[in-house]
């Protein structure tokens, strides 16, 4: 093994005669992903070095170099100059050689009572942290713009849809919240994944812990773990938290590509309930015509990967004995790429929802079509003519089927026409048989009022701050 430590072997190479090839170290560098994780990395250091201070088990003078040398570190990556070296595999070796390129001796002491296995998910962990943090806030910033534009149609009908097939109209003001119930619990779940993430594995070393008398609760509180991890071979190896953290994603993506889909079918010809603004649009290089809702469509395609992404995860961690194995740095650019796909489908979404602009007179049009308020008459004959429901649905089903038979929706039939068949009926049913009238009886708690919804936008509004 060369000692030159340009060749990057110093840090591991004692055991060795031979340098790896060249595709093997291309196989096993993973500086170009793990350099995103920088700053949690120095983080890190810092935390590690100032308690084998506190310990003695270094002198203040060496933790007073290192500190300086990751200063200086600090100022380059801030500066773009920090120089990556693929030979050097990761970005904590990468910070290691850096630092003793910067301060010599001292640095060689700041990996005492350490392991790139516990250093490495450390820095994960933190990264993923803050990481859920930015997902919620994009999540939490999606649910502000779709309360405001709920707050701006809570009287605006249209259909709502059950197996995509007319059932009763609601207004689109309670279809927005919808989501942004989905949303909240979409952010409670990434909550959840942050804080049972939020244990230090920083001191349990390879897998066995250290013979050194470290303090591994002064390094979680340095980092903002509530507490150290209590078992090393767990600490490690696990990667439950990141997985975790990608389900939630799954979930949340899942949500956004579900209103995707409401987008791309709402600005059709066919539905023609909404319009997209041309930021969001893209036209057609033969159709001129054509104004294509793609952000929506790629927010669906892209929630697949999300899902992918999990699932990927997810094979390479089922198998792994305890504790370390190589199979797990592949966990970090697989949960990279999902934040990152993630957070740029929030945005997108935000965007599409700032601008849309909503058909009212297409909506209520739809939703007075497909027999929408037969549910109304049903529950006028239970409430007025006290008829048990099932007569009541039987009874108007038969109306249906004779409106439909005419070719005309309910409220056009006249009130003879009904009476044939139920003579009780009589003109005040007509009153239950607007879109209007149907929308503003559900006043239930969670109903489609315009009553409930106005004050669930109230109360999102104070909620979301």
């Amino acid at each position: 093994m060369a000692s030159d430590s340009s060749k990057g072997q110093k840090m591991w190479g004692g055991r060795f005669a031979a340098q790896p090839s060249d595709i093997m170290q291309s196989i096993n560098a993973s500086i170009d992903v793990d350099k995103r994780m920088v700053r949690e990395d120095i983080a890190g250091s810092r935390a590690h070095a100032d308690m084998l201070a506190e310990q003695d088990i270094i002198s203040e003078a060496d933790n007073e170099a290192i500190q300086g040398g990751l200063d200086q570190i600090v100022d380059e990556v801030e500066a773009g100059t920090f120089p990556y070296r693929v030979e050097l595999e990761d970005i904590h070796m990468n910070v290691e050689a850096r630092l003793k390129e910067i301060i010599g001796e001292p640095a060689g002491r700041l990996h005492t009572a350490r392991s790139r296995n516990d250093q490495v998910v450390t820095d994960f962990r933190l990264w993923t942290r803050g990481a859920l943090t930015e997902a919620r806030r994009s999540l939490k910033a999606l649910q502000r713009e779709m309360v405001k534009r709920a707050g701006e149609h809570t009287e605006t009908v249209m259909p709502g849809f059950t197996h995509l097939q007319t059932a009763q109209p609601v207004t689109l003001g309670h279809h927005l919240l919808a989501y942004v119930e989905m949303m909240e619990r979409d952010r409670t779940r990434m909550d959840d994944c942050a804080r049972r993430l939020n244990e230090s594995p920083l001191g349990s070393a390879a897998l066995a812990g250290t013979g050194f008398t470290i303090d591994r609760d002064a390094t979680a509180e340095a980092l903002g773990f509530y507490r150290p991890m209590a078992n090393s071979l767990d600490a490690v190896s696990a990667r439950d938290f990141a997985l975790e953290a990608l389900s939630a994603l799954s979930i949340a993506a899942t949500h956004l590509s579900r209103l995707a889909e409401e987008i791309v079918l709402w600005t059709s010809a066919q539905f023609a309930f909404a319009k997209l603004s041309d930021a969001w649009s893209t036209g057609s290089s033969i159709m001129p015509q054509k104004r294509n809702p793609d952000a929506a469509e790629l927010i669906r395609a892209k929630a697949s990967l999300i899902t992918g992404q999990f699932a990927a995860l997810q094979g390479a961690v089922k198998a792994l004995p305890l504790a370390y194995a190589k199979d797990l740095q592949d966990d970090k650019q697989l949960t990279f790429a999902a934040f990152d796909t993630f957070s740029l489908c929030a945005a997108s979404m935000a965007g599409m929802m700032e601008t849309i602009t909503f058909n009212r007179e297409n909506m209520r049009a739809a939703a007075a079509k497909g027999f929408s308020t037969a549910t109304d008459l049903a529950d006028w004959l239970v409430r007025e003519l006290k008829m048990p429901f099932r007569d009541a649905h039987h009874v108007t089903g038969s109306l249906v089927a004779k409106a439909e038979a005419k070719g005309c929706d309910l409220p056009e039939l006249s009130l003879e026409e009904m009476q044939e068949v139920e003579p009780r009926l009589t003109n005040d049913v007509f009153s239950v048989l607007t879109v209007e009238a149907s929308a503003m009886s559900r006043q239930s708690y969670g109903g489609t009022s315009p009553v409930r919804v106005a004050e669930q936008v109230e109360q999102w509004t104070q909620r979301l701050g």
